[in-house]
């Protein structure tokens, strides 16, 4: 087992790098939380796929509650989440009660689940399953993440390439050759020192008659200032709970309300890694407050970008590893395996959970773990291709076929 000191290390490793890489840039901005953001350089016919990063090993188990196998209930005696207090159950699953804010999207047919997802090799260090997971090429030599080569496939670029803006580091799903920002906010995102020197302009005009492979990046940058200048002027939506990811998913609507062209945004939301205290489903517990600050913060986002927009967005998430199946002595679960994932969007065929599950039994869990039926990039497949435009995905993920689930109507 790799205890939470791992995680809490990895996060205090990825802000170190990512404040020398912030100053090597020359760029600063203030705020809490990384987004990673990649502007379309030609017309995108595709959806804006929004990924939600669950750091720290989100539990499935506890989210889309398996209320129609008892050893759910056999395994997790304290912190299983009883039939007679989910939501939306159909005698087989049920969503935890603090995803009541996303109810009615359910209802609707816009949010779905996935479950008993997870990685093709099982791996419960933090540190190596959050890079296996956002590289997504195992046992090739492929070292790019797979936003990267998804945007690749599609042929957009982005107008600034691999910056980090404050203290964190930009998220590895974007590592490679196509062109990304990151910034803590739209509000904050600048050059260092342009307030009290024209900076920008500068390097304009210095630029300005320099060969393409010399102007490039200086002219990327300005492309990114003025994309990211014309969408402060979108009104910040409201609503959204007082939280780093609540703040993340207002400027991700702000971005796309503006039109600038936005192809893929991803969040990081942490604070997963509950070996203890996760207990049971009433509010003060640790798992759901969480789920509650999740739920509203993308209720919010729904609501702020409109159900028109919200037919060109979908929003999916993602997390290294799932939970063990049985609690610990600390009412909390250790690192696991198999997990759930969540969709959202108007291409989402919703209010169900998709899975061949193999049930809780002993015989068929996995060293201990829900076992993984399906890949994880299997479903992002379906949507890439549905939702997406892409084809082939040999490129984005090598030797995967998309699931066939039909979660994601075609455009």
């Amino acid at each position: 087992m790799v205890s939470c000191v791992e995680h809490a290390n990895l996060v205090r490793r990825r802000s170190l790098l990512g404040g020398a890489l912030a100053g090597a840039a020359g760029v600063a901005a203030a705020g809490t939380l990384s987004v990673d953001l990649a502007f379309a350089a030609a017309p995108y016919a595709g959806d804006t796929l929004v990924v939600v990063s669950l750091h720290g090993g989100f539990d499935g188990l506890s989210t889309i509650v398996p209320i129609g196998d008892p050893d759910y209930y056999r395994a997790r005696p304290t912190i299983g989440v009883p039939k007679s207090q989910v939501i939306a159950g159909d005698g087989t699953f049920g969503l935890h009660p603090a995803l009541a804010p996303l109810l009615p999207a359910w209802k609707a047919g816009t949010l779905a689940a996935v479950h008993a997802v997870g990685q093709p090799d099982p791996n419960r260090s933090h540190f190596a399953a959050m890079e296996a997971m956002e590289n997504a090429a195992p046992g090739s030599s492929v070292r790019s993440g797979w936003l990267d080569r998804m945007l690749g496939v599609t042929g957009n670029t982005a107008p600034l390439a691999g910056v980090s803006l404050g203290d964190a580091m930009p998220s590895r799903l974007f590592a490679g050759a196509t062109n990304d920002v990151s910034m803590r906010s739209v509000d904050t995102l600048t050059l260092a020192g342009d307030g009290k020197r024209p900076i920008a302009a500068a390097l304009r005009a210095m630029y300005a008659d320099a060969p393409a492979h010399l102007s490039a990046p200086a002219q990327a940058a300005d492309r990114a200032l003025a994309a990211v200048g014309r969408t402060r002027t979108v009104a910040a939506g409201t609503g959204y709970p007082a939280t780093d990811l609540g703040a993340a998913l207002r400027d991700v609507a702000r971005i796309i309300k503006s039109g600038a062209g936005l192809v893929t945004a991803t969040v990081d939301c942490g604070d997963w890694d509950m070996h203890e205290s996760l207990g049971p489903a009433v509010k003060g517990q640790r798992m759901h407050d969480n789920l509650t600050e999740f739920a509203e913060a993308v209720a919010a986002f729904t609501a702020d970008v409109g159900p028109t927009l919200m037919k060109r967005v979908t929003v999916l998430t993602i997390s290294e590893f799932g939970r063990r199946v049985t609690e610990n002595a600390s009412h909390g679960v250790d690192h696991g395996h198999g997990n759930a994932m969540l969709l959202l969007g108007g291409g989402i065929r919703g209010g169900k959970v998709y899975t061949q599950w193999p049930t809780l039994a002993p015989g068929a869990l996995v060293a201990g773990d829900l076992a993984a039926t399906t890949d994880y990039r299997a479903v992002i497949g379906e949507v890439l291709q549905k939702r997406c435009g892409l084809g082939d995905l040999s490129a984005v993920f090598p030797g995967v076929k998309p699931t066939r689930f039909g979660l994601a109507a075609a455009r």
